[in-house]
């Protein structure tokens, strides 16, 4: 069933109003009719199945027929930290990390990032970023649409690490700690439900020696994913999915 997302005060009591690019989506691309249904949810605590009741230019109106639950997000909250790729590699990222789990995403700049940021153009690109999320947590039937920060730099990035219960850096090192057993170091008992994970991954020419080191000293564990070099575009998705196994959001134990 078609999802889409709502501000909270969209909802009126029986009732909930889509407008804009939604509500165009409704009429002109599903070509939907009063009566047909789809499911609605404002991200934070209402979600429901509804039923079209009016189609007017740029809104749609539908009736709450049966609420539903919120029990898609997983447990363990884990923020995706991707140092800015080159072309479209973090559309990538944002799309199939949402649809994995994610619930927030960090870019950052790195020494080796290639792209050139550009402050003046940041807001059209995290406008483009929000919106593949957006569609992404729609289709994946999400409970919440992760939220895209603006790009941080190295130091602000360090900085963050108290924010969060576990950070895990991505990066090989010889006899180095894998993610899997950095993992199970773990114990989650019923006061941790809410386990915050930052994941941080690197850009194409992956991190230096040097930021290896300050990720440490601000408390990260650097975990390799085993004997393959994956890409940066990869490497968080895969990260991604072992972290939500090992906590059994994904058939894990």
């Amino acid at each position: 069933m078609q999802r889409y997302f709502v501000l909270p005060e969209q909802f009126k009591e029986d009732r909930v109003e889509i407008t804009g690019e939604d509500a165009r989506h409704i009429a002109k691309v599903m070509r939907s009719k009063p009566g047909d249904s789809f499911i609605v949810s404002d991200g934070i605590a209402r979600e429901a199945i509804v039923e079209i009741e009016s189609i007017e230019i740029g809104s749609v109106t539908a009736v709450v027929v049966e609420p539903l639950e919120m029990l898609q997000e997983a447990l363990v909250k884990v923020t995706v930290a991707q140092s800015l790729p080159k072309g479209d590699k973090m559309e990538t990222v944002l799309q199939k990390c949402t649809e994995i789990g994610a619930v927030s995403f960090v870019p950052f700049l790195s020494e080796r990032t290639i792209v050139q940021y550009d402050a003046k153009k940041e807001e059209k690109r995290l406008d483009r970023w929000r919106k593949i999320v957006k569609e992404a947590a729609e289709q994946s039937h999400r409970n919440i649409i992760p939220e895209v920060h603006q790009p941080l730099s190295w130091k602000k990035l360090l900085q963050s690490f108290t924010d969060y219960d576990a950070v895990y850096f991505c990066y090989e090192k010889e006899q180095g700690l894998q993610l899997r057993d950095a993992l199970r170091s773990i114990t989650l008992d019923a006061n941790e439900q809410q386990l915050r994970i930052l994941l941080i991954v690197g850009p194409e020419g992956g991190f230096s020696e040097q930021e290896c080191h300050q990720a440490e000293e601000a408390g990260a564990s650097s975990t390799g994913l085993g004997r393959r070099i994956l890409r940066c575009e990869t490497a968080g998705m895969v990260a991604l999915a072992c972290i939500l196994y090992e906590f059994g959001e994904m058939g894990g134990v």
